[in-house]
């Protein structure tokens, strides 16, 4: 799903805008779909499929500001532009503070739409993209033994090779073949590499 085209998902209850703003999206190059309810919205939903959602803020039933929170419980973090004919200085701080790439007030310039949704299908690139370097790092340290693991971490700690050896209770020249293989197996050029890849790592298990 990672390779797939963007889509901007819109969800309005007025049909006459809804079928506006599908033209306005696809005339400007954008995959669209559209959603006459935010029940049908979250019932077709899809998280893996890159691009952002047009959200109408006042809706019956569910409001936006409901499914924005909806999509961060269940760990989406889909761009979200907001629309809303009666916005709010209240509500427009809220879905900010939650995420939100902008609140527009109708009626708004097409323009400024078209910047919105681009700003936001290319954060979605963005974060997809780090999550998925994120996963590929992963998978490259998993693919680690033990021993190439306690040796990685006295590597970026700057240790030399005899004192990793000592550290170790191992022969130098076996720290250089523990050595060799972490740096083949983690696809790293040099040490710095090595450290920013671990460093990557950690860091996506901190705001986990």
């Amino acid at each position: 799903m990672f390779d797939a085209a963007p889509c901007v998902r819109v969800v309005d209850d007025d049909a006459s805008v809804l079928k506006a703003l599908g033209r306005l999206l696809r005339s400007a190059g954008f995959a669209v779909r559209t959603f006459p309810s935010p029940q049908n919205f979250l019932r077709e939903y899809d998280a893996a499929a890159p691009g952002c959602v047009v959200l109408d803020l006042s809706m019956p039933g569910l409001d936006g500001l409901q499914i924005q929170r909806a999509l961060t419980v269940l760990g989406d973090d889909c761009p979200i532009v907001f629309i809303t004919g009666h916005g709010d200085i209240a509500s427009s701080v809220s879905a900010m503070k939650a995420g939100a790439v902008d609140f527009l007030t109708k009626p708004f310039e097409a323009q400024r739409l078209l910047e919105a949704v681009r700003t936001a299908v290319e954060k979605d690139r963005t974060v997809r993209a780090a999550r998925a370097e994120r996963s590929s790092i992963g998978a490259r340290m998993a693919a680690l033994t033990p021993r190439e693991r306690e040796v990685m971490a006295q590597v970026c700690a700057g240790r030399l090779n005899k004192q990793i050896a000592a550290d170790l209770g191992i022969a130098e020249k076996t720290v250089k073949v523990h050595r060799a293989r972490v740096m083949k197996k983690m696809g790293a050029g040099s040490v710095a590499e090595l450290v920013q890849l671990v460093s990557a790592t950690r860091a996506s298990s901190h705001l986990a």
